[in-house]
């Protein structure tokens, strides 16, 4: 981990926006906040694309950006990949601001779907800056889902609510949510 992490990560984002044609668009930033993320802290792993993926990626929003030799060749399944692929694809159903088939919307499901795998709150283990970050993303891209949230859940915390019961099971948490510092205030006992 950096010394300065955030810097390190902003550092990032702006090597990465420098390669951007359009680099203003919405979705363009927000690749750039979340890779650039993962750059940074030297986790391209959990963003959940292997280095296929991320080069297209890459190539669509920043032709010619360079990932480094340590980028993931493949991703090898978790044993919550029923989980992540289950979550991609309620969000891909949800998905409103770019065609479900598209890459994009592939890769944006997959992301987020692997950050539910882990133990932090969804802001943070996406890389940004905080809850807004995560609203602002979700409002966009799933706003159907975003309007359910009546009770302003934890994201993470919505998210698995809505996959659970869109698989009419009773409400669980994400695989991630255990391990987090919160976990009992999301999960109190009863």
């Amino acid at each position: 981990m950096p010394a300065d992490p955030i810097g390190a990560r902003d550092a990032a984002v702006t090597r990465l926006l420098d390669h951007a044609p359009h680099r203003d668009a919405a979705d363009t930033v927000m690749f750039a906040r979340l890779i650039g993320a993962k750059l940074a802290s030297g986790e391209l792993r959990h963003l959940g694309l292997a280095r296929e993926g991320l080069e297209a990626l890459l190539s669509r929003h920043f032709p010619g950006g360079r990932l480094p030799h340590s980028a993931p060749e493949r991703i090898a399944p978790s044993e919550h990949q029923p989980f992540v692929d289950a979550m991609r694809a309620l969000l891909l159903r949800h998905e409103a601001a770019i065609p479900a088939a598209d890459h994009d919307a592939q890769c944006l499901a997959t992301i987020i779907a692997t950050a539910c795998l882990r133990p932090d709150h969804l802001w943070r283990d996406l890389g940004l800056d905080g809850r807004d970050d995560v609203t602002d993303i979700l409002t966009r891209h799933y706003p159907q889902l975003v309007a359910r949230n009546l009770d302003g859940l934890r994201w993470k915390k919505f998210l698995a609510r809505e996959l659970a019961l869109a698989q009419g099971r009773a409400p669980a948490h994400a695989p991630g949510c255990p391990g987090c510092e919160d976990y009992g205030f999301c999960y109190p006992a009863r």
